[in-house]
């Protein structure tokens, strides 16, 4: 029973492992190909042909942009949350085993980090994505 709860939690890890990372893939390929889409229609409203459409566009967009980023960092914010339990969970029966001290503590630490450092990714891509069109629509 025990080898079949060390499974179930360390495939339930690598299940989250790979969630996290689908969301950051996906969310920084919708970041970047959502800023050229956002910056062009920013530049085609400037000129005689302006419109209100255009400009309800780009604002549309970038609202999108911000819920759909707003939407990832919660889910890997959910992620850390359910890796630091199952985590948990796995160095308390390493502990009872008295196999713990084959545990480096630090690793909770690193999938802390690590899980920061794509939340600053999509941070900052999610602010380019929304400003530098932005940018151009106002300063065009």
């Amino acid at each position: 029973m025990l080898d079949h709860l060390h499974t179930h939690v360390v495939s339930e890890l690598q299940q989250s492992s790979r969630t996290d990372t689908v969301f950051v893939v996906t969310a920084v390929l919708f970041n970047l190909v959502v800023l050229g889409i956002n910056w062009g229609v920013a530049a085609a409203s400037h000129g005689a042909g302006q419109s209100a459409t255009k400009d309800l566009i780009l604002a549309v967009l970038v609202v999108a942009t911000i819920l759909i980023n707003f939407f990832c960092f919660k889910a890997l914010r959910a992620g850390r949350h359910m890796r630091a339990k199952l985590t948990g969970g796995l160095v308390a029966l390493y502990r009872d085993k008295e196999i713990d001290r084959y545990y480096d503590p630090q690793l909770l630490d690193e999938y802390g980090t690590r899980n920061k450092l794509f939340v600053a990714v999509l941070v900052v891509l999610a602010v380019i994505a929304t400003v530098v069109p932005l940018l151009e629509r106002i300063g065009g």
